[in-house]
């Protein structure tokens, strides 16, 4: 088993609030077993072109509240080459790296892997607001952007109640709809449209003239940005067909931002631990997972093809390959993530009107 001395500490992908408590918990996990911690700057771009600090306890200090990534984050296309995983391992081996902890999303667990196979152990944190990483229950930063939407959308229903409007509101989340999906649920909007589920317009648009009918005055629609090109012109035909004015809101990338919540945080920090854990027990290549709400570990490899599964993202011939026994582990993850969702869905359709 390989004795580590340092190990590095790294941010990838979009930001999330959270982040910054993973890196701490990592920090001070492993300085707290005599290992040294390098902070690598920029993602994969900084592990390439030397962009690191060693860090000690105070560096941690006052950042398990902030929001963003101290260790800042980039998108390093070069990293994907032999030449810049060459870079990567090179610089690791200058500053006596014997393994990372990477946090982020899908692509950053995918750099974790090609480094892993190349004699640099790593262990993956997932970080994105999406919560669109499918071996996972939980990702940091969902709560904390969820909170965000949850806020301005009830400052939006004020405005809506006081001049009885419909807003549609388009919610960030790529191509899943677990940010639209919960914030509907919890803000009472009279529906929800998201990719993953066939979205019965028609049906939305007589609940909504049935609801005014009965002297409802504020509507509120919430739509996945995965749902692509759907939210402005849905917008548009509510207030044709329904007489309702209608207005359309797009959040952005406020909903990134903000100090992370106790769930974020916490979280967050039991994932840093245990990811340390995992490293110094001489494990690699694995990502830390929240399941049925335990912290596990889980092959990334089997964990992408996971999210492939259940985001259809698999050939025929893909999943042919697939062994046996492995697939139906896979298809039990994928169909307990799409029934919480469908009973979310269900359930906001019903009392949400």
């Amino acid at each position: 088993m390989t004795k580590f001395r340092r190990i590095g500490v790294l941010t990838s992908g979009g930001d999330a609030p959270g982040m910054n408590a993973a890196v701490r918990a990592v920090t001070r996990a492993a300085l707290a077993r005599g290992v040294e911690v390098m902070g690598i700057y920029n993602g994969y771009d900084g592990l390439m072109y030397d962009d690191m600090k060693l860090f000690h306890m105070r560096d941690v200090s006052n950042i398990i509240s902030r929001g963003g990534t101290v260790l800042y984050s980039a998108r390093a296309v070069e990293f994907k080459t032999e030449e810049g995983m060459a870079k990567a391992i090179a610089v690791c081996k200058k500053n006596q790296i014997d393994g990372i902890v990477a946090i982020g999303g899908d692509g950053t667990f995918r750099g974790a892997t090609d480094l892993s196979i190349r004699g640099i152990p790593c262990i993956g944190i997932p970080g994105t607001i999406d919560n669109d990483i499918s071996s996972t229950d939980y990702t940091i930063g969902f709560d904390t952007a969820m909170n965000t939407v949850l806020e301005l959308i009830d400052k939006l229903r004020d405005t809506c109640e006081s001049h009885a409007r419909c807003n549609v509101v388009e919610v960030m989340g790529r191509a899943a709809g677990d940010i639209a999906l919960q914030t509907g649920l919890a803000t009472g909007a009279i529906a929800i449209a998201v990719r993953e589920i066939p979205f019965d317009e028609e049906d939305a648009l007589e609940r909504m003239i049935k609801a005014r009918k009965n002297g409802k005055r504020n509507f509120i629609v919430i739509v996945a940005e995965g749902k692509e090109n759907f939210a402005e012109g849905f917008a548009k035909r509510i207030e044709e067909k329904t007489g309702i004015e209608t207005r359309f809101t797009r959040f952005g990338h406020v909903q990134r931002g903000g100090c992370p919540t106790l769930k974020d945080r916490a979280t967050a920090s039991l994932m840093g631990k245990f990811a340390v854990d995992e490293l110094l027990a001489g494990k690699s290549n694995l990502v830390v997972c929240e399941r049925n709400g335990s912290i596990v570990s889980m092959d990334i490899g089997f964990a992408l093809t996971v999210d492939k599964l259940f985001k259809g993202n698999l050939s025929e011939e893909q999943i042919a390959k697939i062994p046996p026994e492995e697939f139906a582990k896979m298809k039990a993850i994928c169909d307990e993530r799409a029934a919480r969702k469908m009973l979310i869905y269900e359930t906001a359709k019903e009392i949400g009107n």
